[in-house]
């Protein structure tokens, strides 16, 4: 069976095609999850509850070939939804060094501040595309947007992370 297949029986109530699926992407969901929230647990947490919520709403989803892309949008939908849960719980962002006791970059948490401080729907596009690795078109189906539309996002996301970076790659305070 291929993808579309599975997704096809998943959304039919095959509860074997639907693991199928999910254990295609659980790599690539923890991915994005991470790139979002920076903690494994609460990474771990996004995913199986993107899961949970995607089996209950599977059978409600009219194209199987949107099945992935739908996945992703729940996903990124959730880790949005703890990233304000977290704003109201932390004022201060945790960008410390990671819990396992590894040293971040300086340029890497200026990369990241910066980044929080673009539009959400521009660094929804830079964040799929550079952390994710996800083409445009991929991109579209999962932001659910044209691909002209993800083009300009990315054209002008890069263009404001260039104006709040130096060119050593520090963040500009001015």
């Amino acid at each position: 069976m291929d993808e579309r297949e599975w997704a096809a029986a998943a959304c039919g109530g095959d509860e074997h095609a639907f693991y199928q699926l999910i254990s295609a992407q659980k790599r690539k969901l923890y991915s994005i999850a991470y790139s979002y929230l920076r903690n494994e647990s609460d990474a771990l947490d996004a995913v199986q509850e993107t899961v949970c919520k995607a089996w209950v709403k599977c059978r409600q989803l009219k194209d199987p070939d949107a099945f992935v892309p739908w996945l992703i949008r729940i996903l990124i939908n959730r880790c949005i939804d703890e990233q304000k849960r977290r704003k109201r719980v932390l004022p201060l962002s945790s960008l410390s060094p990671s819990e396992n006791g590894e040293m971040i970059s300086v340029y890497k948490l200026d990369l990241e501040i910066a980044l929080e401080r673009l539009k959400p729907k521009y660094r929804h596009v830079l964040t799929l595309k550079y952390y994710q690795d996800m083409t445009l078109t991929e991109i579209a189906k999962v932001l659910d947007r044209p691909e002209g539309t993800i083009k300009t996002w990315l054209h002008q996301g890069l263009k404001q992370l260039r104006s709040k970076m130096t060119w050593g790659g520090e963040l500009y305070y001015g």
